[in-house]
């Protein structure tokens, strides 16, 4: 057998010079310089800093050495983050209910699907492929139940876009601020109704029972009783983007936040703790709500047209076009406490003059063209999910803005047109689906027309990037 040797020489003298200062073993993933609290409220770092280290948590791959993964399955609750079990006992992943990527990146990283191929963006959408499986608890992939179909009773849930979020969650802490000073209005004056209007929307009415000194609050609509306005989520389940990074964590990772489980604990006991610290969440939010917003672009008479025939039928209804916040500054908190906007604020970044780009509105806030009333609504039984929830058929408004680059559309991804998206709304939204049916062929162009001029912005974060 010839000796490998002469081959090894010429391949190795073309490699360029490996340092060997220090060995080069496995190790956890984010390193050991990692961001605290106290950098980023100490004043030395600056905000592109901060926004760096938070591209660094939502970019990085994590490891078993940072923490990923779960510890040993625990038999009473083998569903929720921190003790489930792994798919064919492959110890690491399950992808059935979270434990699926490494990094928040692969689920977002679509900046249009209107191109070919895709075109990549920081913080997009996810194509069908990263659809989120969640806590199934029976998945019957050849229907023997004979029910027609395969059955499956988690939530089925296709990943959003992050561009524009600093803005959608100003606006939810503003209204969240007006509502609670309704809901104290209302023990001020007992025994009348309520309206609970807050930046243009209703939320039904509140009232406060003299005789039983309880709030009745039968008559609130399209949010939880606490009057808590969560824009995040496909139910309106996250009052802050801090919130839903949180949650994200533990269950596509099982990477325990500090600030959930407490530090120097190991929560899933999987050898690990302190897997993700106060200031790294904090980085996070800030990179995350400091995207750029989805922008109009290409607009034309036949976008008008049809931005007007949409209006005329409803939609706009519930996909109000554009609300103004108060204050163009969304502060960022620690703790945070959903019932009161305003406490514990660490720092505040301006909307106009940040990388979000929004536009000043009259009052001295922003204008925010999320299109959606950031409300929940009943969307038929066409649409129901079957999760077993009281709201299984009610999802929080859609966000178009973007809508033009981000099919596949619906929660689930079902749709794989805009027309096929529109014709599956039922519920609260059947009369606006009816009436977009019944245009003629013309007029159903122009609204498509409209719809797609709703674009993802150019080359989010590209800053950022090398």
């Amino acid at each position: 057998m010839a000796s490998i040797a002469p081959y090894a020489a010429t391949l190795f003298a073309a490699l360029p010079a490996i340092s060997h200062a220090s060995p080069q073993g496995d190790g956890p993933a984010l390193g050991t310089n990692r961001v605290t609290q106290g950098d980023i409220t100490g004043g030395s770092m600056t905000l592109d800093d901060i926004r760096a280290a938070g591209l660094k948590m939502f970019a990085t791959p994590f490891n078993r050495l940072d923490g990923y993964g779960d510890g040993p399955m625990d038999p009473v609750d083998p569903i929720s983050p921190g003790g489930r079990p792994t798919l064919q006992n492959n110890g690491t992943f399950l992808r059935v209910n979270g434990l699926d990527a490494q990094t928040c990146m692969e689920c977002h990283s679509v900046g249009s699907n209107a191109t070919v191929p895709f075109t990549f963006a920081v913080g997009g959408v996810g194509s069908s492929n990263n659809n989120v499986l969640f806590q199934p608890r029976d998945i019957d992939v050849d229907d023997e139940a004979a029910n027609g179909f395969a059955g499956f009773n988690g939530r089925f849930i296709n990943p959003p876009f992050l561009f524009g979020s600093g803005g959608v969650e100003l606006l939810g802490l503003e209204m969240t601020e007006d509502l609670q000073a309704l809901r104290t209005l209302a023990a001020l004056t007992p025994d009348i109704d309520i309206d609970l209007d807050t930046h243009g929307v209703h939320f039904g009415q509140i009232r406060f029972d003299s005789a039983s000194q309880t709030y009745d609050t039968s008559g609130v609509e399209g949010i939880e009783p606490d009057l808590v306005v969560r824009p995040f989520g496909r139910k309106g389940e996250f009052a802050t983007v801090r919130a839903f990074d949180i949650d994200a964590m533990g269950f596509h990772f099982g990477m325990q936040p500090v600030e959930v489980i407490g530090a120097g604990v190991d929560g899933d006991q999987d050898g690990t703790i302190d897997e993700v610290r106060i200031g790294e969440i904090s980085a996070l939010h800030v990179f995350n709500t400091n995207l750029e917003r989805p922008e109009i672009r290409d607009w034309n008479l036949n976008a008008r047209r049809g931005f007007n025939t949409f209006a005329a039928i409803g939609c706009a209804e519930c996909h109000i076009p554009r609300i103004a916040t108060n204050s163009p500054t969304l502060p960022y908190r620690f703790p945070e406490v959903e019932t009161a906007p305003a406490l514990n604020s660490f720092m505040q970044v301006d909307l106009r003059t940040s990388r979000a780009g929004f536009d000043p509105a009259p009052g001295g806030g922003i204008k925010v063209p999320l299109f959606s009333d950031l409300k929940r609504h009943d969307m038929g039984p066409g649409l129901a999910e079957s999760f077993g929830s009281p709201l299984d058929s009610e999802f929080i408004t859609a966000r178009l803005w973007g809508v033009a680059d981000t099919a596949p559309y619906m929660h689930d991804g079902r749709a794989t047109t805009l027309t096929d998206a529109i014709l599956a709304h039922g519920g609260d939204a059947q009369l606006a689906r009816d009436a977009f049916a019944a245009l003629p062929a013309g007029q159903r162009d122009m609204v498509l027309t409209f719809l797609k001029r709703l674009r993802t912005p150019l080359d989010p974060a590209d800053d950022l990037l090398p």
